[in-house]
């Protein structure tokens, strides 16, 4: 595994276990980091969803914009960033006990700028629940 696989596990583990926020993520598992790549599983329950009994717009949100980051911290050691802009669309429900793949990509970045897209998907058939990017402040000279 590399140093920026290890990282990212031990971040992510760190965030889901905590008290803060980041403990939404308690039932997700990455499944691979590669180089701006990011994987990971999550079986939905109840605290996922919305009074319509799918998975929460919200929290599909909050999928995207984590696992954007570590897609960015796994391409060449990149800082996290500060979101510049982040966009969701939902296409399709998911419910109860459905399993989703969370695909986080870097697609590209410059000095102050790193852009990110996210797909979600239902691991049983591969229809996207949703889709997503992100725009990421990193700084620069």
């Amino acid at each position: 595994m590399s140093k920026a696989a290890e990282l990212i596990k031990c971040i992510f583990d760190k965030t889901r276990l905590s008290k803060s926020f980041g403990q939404v993520l308690k039932n997700a598992k990455i499944v691979s980091v590669e180089d701006g790549k990011v994987k990971a599983e999550l079986k939905i329950c109840e605290d996922h969803l919305n009074l319509g009994g799918s998975l929460h717009g919200g929290y599909i949100s909050t999928l995207v914009d984590c696992f954007s980051t570590y897609a960015l911290m796994a391409y060449k050691n990149s800082p996290p960033g500060v979101s510049v802009d982040l966009h969701v669309t939902f296409l399709k429900p998911a419910f109860c006990g459905d399993v989703v793949i969370i695909d986080a990509k870097t697609v590209k970045v410059g000095r102050r700028l790193a852009f990110l897209k996210v797909k979600i998907l239902k691991a049983d058939d591969g229809a996207i629940v949703a889709r997503g990017i992100q725009t990421k402040f990193i700084g620069g000279d």
